[in-house]
């Protein structure tokens, strides 16, 4: 009875730990900054900010370096078999616009290792190695905001990321990173970086996470908010322990064209590929807060980032509720 009473309490505390994994995905940071919250508590405590400089240039989102390109029609009903990222990948469309995604990993099997590997079409840029990867909530890049100032064909894009040794090895960083595509001309405006063609990024500031092996991935927690006329949002949570950072909405104007969200984990930075052992099979979850029950629509090929897998896409199922999802197995 002792041992009844012991796995049933153990279980308790894993299911308590879980809601609270979810209630801090979605509990607002209480101004800008860098926080961070520790089991049971469910109140930001603010830390240090710091500043996020990439190790290796970033890439623009697909659709900015390969225009034109074809890539083969992936039914959102059937499988194919075409590794996920650089455009081949689920997103998640609400009817409306999106106030929030989170993005988790209910069900991962057979993962044992993980390498980030560079992708010669790029390059072979990006972070390599062991346990190399990033965590990546995607916008939609189509939609034009007053940042672009009258810019023709100009459009914005934002990250949220959780990325592994992207500035000091050792040390995660969990921040944004703002795009504005097609901007044009020679010059970026003050305070951005060229990524060359014509685009321009910057980063927010990041709030250091420890780097988490790849066999932890079904543990991990990523989300993003956009508020108009207040601030977007980053968390990511890992066991006992969540990280945010906040920063105004003012940066790109996210908050009144975001109706896409992309969610995955990919290569870190550069345009690489996370490259898991033979077996490994991962579902992805995506779920939003868009004011509405509605069932989201599930689309393929609509994916932003240029980094990838080596995984294979299955099929994608949508559902509706108060958190309208959509969730899909990807495997190798």
């Amino acid at each position: 009875m002792d041992q009844q009473v012991e796995v049933a309490a153990q279980v308790a505390e894993a299911q308590a730990q879980e809601a609270w994994r979810g209630n801090m995905a979605r509990i607002e940071a209480p101004g800008e900054g860098c926080f961070q919250s520790s089991y049971p508590s469910i109140a930001w405590t603010e830390v240090a900010c710091q500043r996020v400089v990439p190790r290796v240039a970033p890439r623009p989102p697909k659709s900015a370096v390969d225009a034109g390109s074809s890539t083969s029609a992936l039914s959102t009903d059937s499988g194919a078999g075409q590794t996920t990222g650089n455009g081949v990948d689920y997103v998640i469309q609400s009817a409306g616009l999106i106030k929030s995604t989170v993005g988790t990993f209910p069900t991962v099997t057979g993962v044992t290792s993980e390498k980030g590997v560079g992708v010669a079409a790029f390059g072979g840029g990006g972070i390599l190695g062991a346990n190399e990867y990033t965590l990546q909530i995607n916008s939609n890049y189509t939609g034009t905001t007053s940042t672009c100032a009258g810019h023709s064909g100009c459009t914005v894009w934002q990250q949220f990321i959780y990325s592994p040794d992207y500035s000091t090895k050792g040390t995660a960083f969990v921040f944004m990173q703002y795009w504005l595509i097609g901007y044009g001309g020679t010059k970026c405006p003050s305070g951005w970086m060229s990524a060359g063609g014509g685009d321009c990024y910057r980063n927010s500031a990041g709030v250091n996470a420890p780097d988490e092996p790849i066999t932890q991935l079904a543990s991990l927690k990523l989300s993003g908010s956009a508020t108009s006329g207040g601030n977007d949002t980053v968390t990511f949570t890992h066991g006992t322990t969540a990280y945010t950072i906040s920063a105004s909405d003012n940066v790109v104007k996210l908050a009144s064209v975001w109706k896409q969200s992309e969610f995955n984990i990919v290569g870190n930075a550069g345009g690489s590929k996370a490259q898991f052992n033979t077996g490994s099979s991962v579902t992805v979850h995506v779920a939003i807060t868009d004011g509405t029950s509605n069932k989201p629509t599930c689309v393929a090929n609509a994916g932003s980032t240029g980094e990838t897998n080596n995984l294979n896409l299955g099929s994608c199922t949508a559902s509706a509720g108060s958190t309208p999802s959509i969730q899909f197995v990807e495997s190798n």
